[in-house]
């Protein structure tokens, strides 16, 4: 009796596990990655000059670099003017 019970356990689990990770596929489908170097203008004029590439959200908008260090940022669409690549 306990194996039916397993069987529809991991059935259950199983059931639970394919959607979700479907739903992780759409969200690293919704990130647009441009090559670097980029020039970000905020909106007071000044530059961010990120040497690697930039990942953009295309429903948010939001641009996300990494600085010198290495340190990630993330400028969400009121925080930049316009960016350019290469």
């Amino acid at each position: 009796m306990k194996k039916p019970i397993r069987n529809s356990i991991f059935n259950l689990l199983l059931s639970l596990l394919i959607p979700v990770s479907i739903s992780a596929c759409d969200t690293l489908q919704d990130v647009n990655e441009i090559n670097g170097p980029c020039t970000i203008i905020l909106p007071d004029g000044s530059t961010i000059i990120s040497s690697g590439n930039i990942e953009i959200q295309k429903k948010t908008g939001t641009i996300t670099y990494r600085d010198e260090a290495g340190k990630l940022w993330s400028l969400f669409m009121d925080d930049y003017q316009s960016y350019t690549c290469n």
